[in-house]
């Protein structure tokens, strides 16, 4: 799938956002239909088929979480950007939790958004199967194996460190909320604290500035996002 054949859907009630988005993402190669409203989203999202759908929170007559709900409920697939004002945590992690793909904040720059998408792209392609070998950077994780390198030399990690890692590595790129992390790797029951303390504990292992991470960045009271991979 080539940029030029990917078509991106953009949901935003504010014209001045929808011009940006349509100029910025047609020079990056993509196809833009635009939608002001839930009701022209969800025709447009049936009718047109997007690759990729742009999200704005703050939508007229529905809210984007409620959207978001609608279109996973009936099956739709196709990742899912969000694109919003709000900057409270609890607003972003509801998003991500509904099953939007990422969010970008506004003010954003149409670069970091480009990035976004193709994350997001290459991860649905990749759905279908983790690959054997995850390799970001100095830092390689055999799936298979179950051996975790820094520059080539072999990192001993706990197994619950491992499985936090692992999980990591399947969705890299994407930011990860606590909860989803703890579900699992814990299961639904786990305190927050127990994720820190152990996401502490790896950065210890992989990081060169374990309080300036280069692998695992934490996104503020949302979760964290391993770098993606080369």
């Amino acid at each position: 799938m080539t940029s030029s054949t990917v078509k991106i859907l953009v949901v935003d009630d504010e014209p001045p956002i929808r011009k940006l988005l349509r100029v910025g993402l047609t020079a990056e190669g993509y196809l833009v239909n635009e939608a002001s409203n839930a009701a022209t989203a969800r025709q447009s999202a049936e009718e047109d088929q997007p690759d990729l759908i742009i999200l704005d929170l703050g939508l007229p007559d529905k809210s984007g979480h409620e959207l978001l709900r609608e279109w996973r409920e009936a099956g739709l697939l196709v990742p899912v950007v969000i694109l919003s004002s709000r900057t409270d945590e609890a607003g972003i992690v509801m998003a991500l939790e509904s099953g939007a793909d990422d969010y970008v904040t506004k003010p954003f720059g149409i670069h970091e958004l480009a990035a976004r998408i193709r994350v997001a792209l290459r991860h649905r392609l990749q759905q279908q199967g983790e690959k054997a070998i995850f390799q970001t950077g100095g830092l390689s994780l055999d799936l298979v194996k179950r051996i975790v390198r820094l520059n080539g030399e072999e990192v001993k990690l706990s197994p619950k460190e491992y499985d936090i890692l692992r999980v990591m590595a399947q969705y890299a790129g994407k930011v990860l909320t606590h909860q989803f992390l703890l579900k699992q790797v814990w299961g639904p029951a786990a305190d927050v604290q127990y994720l820190r303390v152990y996401v502490r504990q790896l950065r210890q292992k992989i990081e060169e500035v374990p309080d300036q991470p280069h692998y695992i960045t934490t996104e503020t009271g949302v979760g964290y996002r391993l770098r993606e991979p080369d």
